[in-house]
């Protein structure tokens, strides 16, 4: 198990008071990785003292009007690759074979390519394998460090830690596209709500699926693509 990709999934998932009580050791394990530089682990510090002293309905909101509220800072990466183009759908079950593949049974409500439950299956993964699937994402984790130091938010420092982990360098050009993007995100309820619509994706056995490695499915991350308008019914 790797635990700082653990820990980081933790760390990125919405807050609770269990997370509060546990952000002591989780803040340890992220303190403790020499793969993580120096300047990486004291930039992740003000969010782990954050998250644990922080009243929690305060780092809740934070976190709701951060990753739920904005598209541009979407935990679920496949938003950032297809869009809204029925490709995701495809891609979302091709990732469920891969987890059970490998013997991962996520419990949660969260869609397969939310980086959260990426991560957790990661931790279970040899490293290499887990740097490949780390590096495929690169441009994103850039893209969501940028515009989280954009906001001054601590959460830019997970990304940050991400990249290293992934040992390599983002594409300039793929970042440059995603950071063109318009921050267009809405600013009621109703506009988040009528944003987040979308087709009924079903997730099942994929008969074409075979065995797929995870690189595989997260190849085409490579090159980000503008949000699709909805398909027309």
């Amino acid at each position: 198990m790797d635990r700082t990709l653990k820990a980081l999934s933790l760390i990125l998932s919405y807050p609770t008071p269990e997370l509060q009580r546990a952000m002591p050791e989780i803040g340890g394990v992220l303190a403790a990785d020499p793969r993580l530089t120096a300047a990486a682990r004291r930039a992740l510090r003000p969010l782990v003292e954050a998250l644990t002293t922080r009243d929690i309905y305060e780092v809740q909101e934070t976190f709701v009007m951060l990753f739920d509220r904005s598209r541009t800072l979407s935990l679920n990466l496949f938003e950032h690759v297809h869009g809204e183009s029925r490709d995701r759908g495809g891609a979302m079950v091709s990732l469920v074979e891969t987890y059970r593949a490998g013997g991962f049974d996520p419990v949660t409500s969260e869609l397969p390519d939310h980086l959260p439950v990426l991560l957790e299956f990661l931790a279970t993964r040899p490293t290499a394998e887990a740097r490949e699937v780390l590096a495929d994402a690169a441009h994103i984790f850039e893209a969501l460090n940028a515009r989280l130091n954009r906001r001054q938010s601590p959460y830019g420092a997970v990304f940050a830690s991400l990249l290293q982990l992934a040992g390599v360098k983002a594409d300039a050009a793929a970042v440059a596209e995603m950071l063109a993007l318009p921050d267009d995100d809405p600013t009621d309820l109703e506009a988040l709500d009528q944003v987040w619509e979308e087709s009924e994706v079903r997730f099942g056995p994929d008969p074409n699926a075979g065995c797929p490695q995870v690189r595989d499915m997260l190849a085409n991350m490579d090159v980000p693509i503008n949000p699709a308008p909805h398909a027309a019914e």
